[in-house]
Protein backbone atom coordinates (compact mmCIF):
# COMPACT_ATOMS: atom_id res chain seq x y z
CA UNK A 1 0.00 0.00 0.00
CA UNK A 2 1.07 3.51 -1.19
CA UNK A 3 2.65 5.86 1.55
CA UNK A 4 2.27 8.42 -0.48
CA UNK A 5 -0.71 11.29 0.21
CA UNK A 6 -3.32 11.41 -2.11
CA UNK A 7 -3.21 14.00 -4.56
CA UNK A 8 -5.87 16.64 -4.76
CA UNK A 9 -6.69 17.76 -8.03
CA UNK A 10 -7.44 21.09 -7.71
CA UNK A 11 -3.93 21.85 -6.45
CA UNK A 12 -2.26 19.62 -8.71
CA UNK A 13 -0.47 19.84 -12.43
CA UNK A 14 0.60 17.36 -14.83
CA UNK A 15 3.52 18.87 -16.36
CA UNK A 16 3.41 17.28 -20.31
CA UNK A 17 7.85 18.55 -21.13
CA UNK A 18 9.03 18.37 -25.11
CA UNK A 19 6.21 15.61 -25.59
CA UNK A 20 6.82 17.49 -29.47
CA UNK A 21 7.70 15.29 -32.87
CA UNK A 22 11.33 16.94 -32.98
CA UNK A 23 12.26 16.10 -29.54
CA UNK A 24 11.04 12.37 -29.55
CA UNK A 25 12.74 11.82 -32.37
CA UNK A 26 15.86 11.80 -30.40
CA UNK A 27 14.58 8.61 -28.39
CA UNK A 28 15.70 4.85 -29.92
CA UNK A 29 12.77 3.08 -31.61
CA UNK A 30 9.58 3.75 -32.54
CA UNK A 31 7.87 1.14 -30.38
CA UNK A 32 9.89 3.48 -27.36
CA UNK A 33 8.56 6.19 -28.44
CA UNK A 34 4.67 4.82 -28.98
CA UNK A 35 5.23 3.10 -25.15
CA UNK A 36 5.96 6.35 -23.85
CA UNK A 37 3.05 8.49 -25.43
CA UNK A 38 0.80 5.41 -24.84
CA UNK A 39 1.71 6.12 -20.55
CA UNK A 40 1.65 10.41 -20.96
CA UNK A 41 -1.79 10.06 -22.74
CA UNK A 42 -3.05 8.13 -20.30
CA UNK A 43 -1.70 10.18 -17.06
CA UNK A 44 -3.13 13.09 -19.08
CA UNK A 45 -6.43 11.52 -19.34
CA UNK A 46 -6.56 10.40 -15.38
CA UNK A 47 -6.00 14.09 -14.34
CA UNK A 48 -8.50 15.30 -16.58
CA UNK A 49 -10.97 13.24 -15.62
CA UNK A 50 -9.96 14.02 -11.77
CA UNK A 51 -10.63 17.77 -12.58
CA UNK A 52 -6.56 18.33 -12.41
CA UNK A 53 -4.54 20.66 -14.48
CA UNK A 54 -2.57 19.35 -17.46
CA UNK A 55 0.27 22.27 -18.66
CA UNK A 56 2.59 21.41 -21.56
CA UNK A 57 5.31 23.14 -22.03
CA UNK A 58 7.62 23.12 -25.78
CA UNK A 59 10.62 24.21 -26.78
CA UNK A 60 10.50 26.56 -29.60
CA UNK A 61 12.33 29.57 -30.88
CA UNK A 62 11.88 32.60 -32.80
CA UNK A 63 14.86 34.70 -35.00
CA UNK A 64 15.20 36.86 -31.32
CA UNK A 65 15.31 34.10 -29.23
CA UNK A 66 18.42 32.67 -31.78
CA UNK A 67 20.07 35.69 -31.64
CA UNK A 68 19.90 35.91 -27.67
CA UNK A 69 21.66 32.58 -27.28
CA UNK A 70 25.03 32.92 -26.38
CA UNK A 71 27.81 30.85 -28.26
CA UNK A 72 29.22 29.94 -24.78
CA UNK A 73 25.99 27.76 -24.07
CA UNK A 74 26.79 24.60 -25.63
CA UNK A 75 23.60 23.14 -25.84
CA UNK A 76 21.36 25.72 -27.12
CA UNK A 77 24.21 27.72 -29.33
CA UNK A 78 24.26 24.68 -32.10
CA UNK A 79 20.54 25.31 -31.71
CA UNK A 80 20.79 29.03 -33.24
CA UNK A 81 23.60 28.57 -35.09
CA UNK A 82 21.70 26.10 -37.30
CA UNK A 83 18.14 27.32 -37.09
CA UNK A 84 16.80 24.75 -35.34
CA UNK A 85 13.40 24.08 -33.36
CA UNK A 86 11.36 26.67 -35.64
CA UNK A 87 8.39 27.94 -32.98
CA UNK A 88 6.31 27.78 -36.24
CA UNK A 89 7.80 24.34 -37.30
CA UNK A 90 5.02 21.12 -37.14
CA UNK A 91 8.02 19.11 -35.91
CA UNK A 92 8.04 21.46 -32.34
CA UNK A 93 4.03 21.24 -31.95
CA UNK A 94 2.92 19.03 -28.69
CA UNK A 95 2.45 15.44 -30.60
CA UNK A 96 -0.99 15.01 -31.73
CA UNK A 97 -1.93 12.66 -29.60
CA UNK A 98 -1.79 15.01 -26.41
CA UNK A 99 -2.92 17.91 -28.63
CA UNK A 100 -3.99 20.83 -25.68
CA UNK A 101 -7.56 21.33 -24.93
CA UNK A 102 -9.10 24.09 -23.20
CA UNK A 103 -8.67 24.80 -20.01
CA UNK A 104 -4.72 23.32 -20.02
CA UNK A 105 -2.07 25.66 -20.31
CA UNK A 106 0.70 25.44 -23.04
CA UNK A 107 4.13 27.59 -22.71
CA UNK A 108 6.97 28.04 -25.02
CA UNK A 109 10.98 27.85 -23.24
CA UNK A 110 14.09 28.14 -24.83
CA UNK A 111 16.07 26.24 -22.75
CA UNK A 112 15.71 23.13 -20.39
CA UNK A 113 13.85 23.87 -17.60
CA UNK A 114 10.03 24.54 -18.26
CA UNK A 115 10.01 27.03 -16.11
CA UNK A 116 12.56 29.64 -16.72
CA UNK A 117 12.21 30.93 -19.61
CA UNK A 118 8.18 30.90 -19.22
CA UNK A 119 5.66 32.61 -17.43
CA UNK A 120 4.55 29.06 -16.29
CA UNK A 121 5.17 29.60 -12.31
CA UNK A 122 2.48 32.77 -12.47
CA UNK A 123 0.08 30.66 -14.49
CA UNK A 124 -0.20 27.84 -12.29
CA UNK A 125 0.41 29.85 -8.95
CA UNK A 126 -3.15 31.65 -10.15
CA UNK A 127 -4.86 28.09 -10.22
CA UNK A 128 -3.52 27.31 -6.85
CA UNK A 129 -1.22 24.55 -7.98
CA UNK A 130 1.16 23.67 -5.26
CA UNK A 131 1.66 20.07 -6.50
CA UNK A 132 3.47 18.86 -10.04
CA UNK A 133 3.65 15.75 -11.68
CA UNK A 134 6.80 16.05 -14.33
CA UNK A 135 6.29 13.84 -17.27
CA UNK A 136 7.97 13.74 -20.93
CA UNK A 137 11.50 14.01 -22.44
CA UNK A 138 14.06 14.16 -21.49
CA UNK A 139 14.88 12.96 -18.04
CA UNK A 140 18.00 14.31 -18.14
CA UNK A 141 17.53 17.45 -19.75
CA UNK A 142 14.11 18.73 -19.21
CA UNK A 143 12.68 16.44 -16.82
CA UNK A 144 15.66 17.47 -14.10
CA UNK A 145 16.19 21.18 -14.77
CA UNK A 146 12.32 21.60 -14.16
CA UNK A 147 12.20 19.64 -11.06
CA UNK A 148 15.66 21.01 -9.73
CA UNK A 149 14.21 24.58 -10.07
CA UNK A 150 10.30 23.22 -9.13
CA UNK A 151 11.43 22.35 -5.69
CA UNK A 152 13.77 25.53 -4.86
CA UNK A 153 9.71 27.18 -5.71
CA UNK A 154 8.88 24.97 -3.10
CA UNK A 155 6.17 22.78 -4.85
CA UNK A 156 5.67 19.24 -4.38
CA UNK A 157 6.86 17.29 -6.88
CA UNK A 158 6.52 13.55 -8.03
CA UNK A 159 7.96 12.02 -11.21
CA UNK A 160 6.33 9.79 -13.47
CA UNK A 161 8.58 7.36 -13.60
CA UNK A 162 7.12 5.40 -16.84
CA UNK A 163 6.18 8.71 -18.30
CA UNK A 164 9.54 9.81 -18.90
CA UNK A 165 12.41 8.86 -21.21
CA UNK A 166 15.87 9.78 -21.73
CA UNK A 167 17.83 8.56 -25.02
CA UNK A 168 20.21 7.89 -22.91
CA UNK A 169 19.14 4.57 -20.64
CA UNK A 170 22.36 4.47 -18.14
CA UNK A 171 21.49 8.51 -17.46
CA UNK A 172 17.78 7.80 -17.46
CA UNK A 173 17.68 5.14 -14.87
CA UNK A 174 20.59 6.60 -12.68
CA UNK A 175 18.57 9.77 -12.60
CA UNK A 176 15.39 7.84 -11.46
CA UNK A 177 17.08 6.10 -8.67
CA UNK A 178 19.83 8.29 -7.22
CA UNK A 179 19.04 12.02 -8.01
CA UNK A 180 15.25 12.51 -8.48
CA UNK A 181 14.22 11.13 -5.25
CA UNK A 182 16.09 13.69 -3.16
CA UNK A 183 13.82 16.18 -4.68
CA UNK A 184 10.72 14.50 -5.77
CA UNK A 185 8.30 11.47 -5.24
CA UNK A 186 8.61 8.98 -8.21
CA UNK A 187 5.52 6.85 -8.95
CA UNK A 188 4.09 5.38 -12.45
CA UNK A 189 0.77 5.98 -13.87
CA UNK A 190 -1.48 2.99 -12.17
CA UNK A 191 0.04 5.06 -8.78
CA UNK A 192 -0.74 8.54 -10.02
CA UNK A 193 -4.54 7.30 -10.93
CA UNK A 194 -4.68 5.82 -7.60
CA UNK A 195 -3.41 9.00 -6.01
CA UNK A 196 -6.39 11.23 -7.84
CA UNK A 197 -8.83 8.98 -6.74
CA UNK A 198 -7.99 8.83 -3.07
CA UNK A 199 -8.07 12.32 -2.81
Amino acid sequence: MSTTPALDPAHTALLVLDCQPAVLAALPGDGAREALLDRVEEAVAAVRAAGGTVAHVRVGFTEDDWAAVPDANTSFGPVARYRALHHEDPATAVHERLAPRDGDIVVRKTRFGGLSTTDLDRRLRERGITTLVVAGVSTGGAVLSTVVDAADRDYRLHVLSDGVADPDAEVHDLLLRRVLPSRAGILDTAELRALLRAA
